[in-house]
């Protein structure tokens, strides 16, 4: 059995599944409640699932993991032969995932560090990244957390929706709810910041508004090596077209990954989202 510092996050990071088994990374779900259905993200429902409710207006709304969860997810992994974890997780501003995760780590049987990373989706995969591969190259849980949070420092997150609706009926609007009163004349760019969920531009139509989202990436990655995520709901071209664009405008891309958002995100933004995530190296 090895010995090692291991690294635990939650479904949201949205990581591939060969990913997270190359690095050793483990991913705590979070929960979807379809009408009276209680399902786990990544296993019990699909983005097309989601997607549908949504779109037929199904009542849909997202729970955190609960301690206990937590707990029997650090005693596997203890028993694996961690001596040490590193617990990264979705910004505590927009979920009590990090909370359940600090109660649990005090009755952890090794010593578990719980770290808000501010961050969601690949902002917060390209962080648990760094820290799994601090951990692989024998770094302590100190240095995997200090890489994990040099990674947030340097990550930001872009995103178009088609409607606001979604985001304020979940409560994750936070600022943004200034646009709401002209949500109808125009198309939100909104940001990840402090945690956040921040209003950035308005623009007048969705492909405006998908051109500026390509710009603002791009300059966001000019002059730096960077790893870039485009993430979607329900819009594989637009994010298939997006990602050949970014391939082809910043010049210091070292990885590019495509995926679509799962259920828990899914459920806040609604059909249509179109993200882009930008990570310094």
């Amino acid at each position: 059995m090895s010995r090692h510092v291991a690294i635990v996050t939650d479904s949201t990071a949205y990581l591939p599944t060969r990913t997270m088994e190359r690095h050793g990374i483990t991913a705590v779900p979070l929960t979807v409640v379809l009408g009276d259905r209680a399902l786990e993200e990544g296993t019990e429902i699909s983005t097309r699932a989601l997607a549908q409710a949504l779109q037929k207006r199904r009542p849909v709304t997202t729970s955190r993991p609960g301690p206990a969860v937590f707990e029997e997810t650090y005693r596997k992994v203890a028993e694996s032969g961690a001596t040490g974890i590193v617990s990264l997780h979705l910004s505590a501003e927009l979920s009590g995932t990090y909370d359940a995760a600090v109660v649990a780590a005090r009755r952890a049987p090794v010593p578990v560090r719980v770290v808000d990373t501010g961050m969601i989706a690949m902002a917060l995969g390209f962080c648990a990244l760094a820290a799994a591969e601090t951990a692989e190259s024998g770094g302590t849980v100190d240095e995997a957390v200090t890489a994990a949070e040099k990674r947030a420092a340097g990550t930001s997150a872009y995103f178009y929706v088609d409607t606001l609706d979604y985001l304020r009926r979940g409560g994750r609007i936070g600022a943004a709810q200034a646009l709401l009163g002209s949500a109808l004349a125009v198309k939100p760019l909104l940001q990840l910041a402090d945690g956040r969920i921040e209003p950035l531009e308005k623009v007048r139509t969705a492909s405006k508004a998908i051109a500026r989202l390509e710009e603002i990436a791009a300059e966001r990655a000019a002059g730096a090596q960077v790893d870039v995520a485009v993430h979607h709901l329900a819009a594989p071209d637009r994010a298939s077209a997006l990602a050949d664009r970014l391939r082809t405008r910043v010049p210091g891309l070292a990885d590019l990954h495509v995926s679509e958002v799962g259920a828990v995100i899914g459920a806040h933004t609604g059909p249509g989202l179109l993200g882009v995530v930008v990570s310094l190296r």
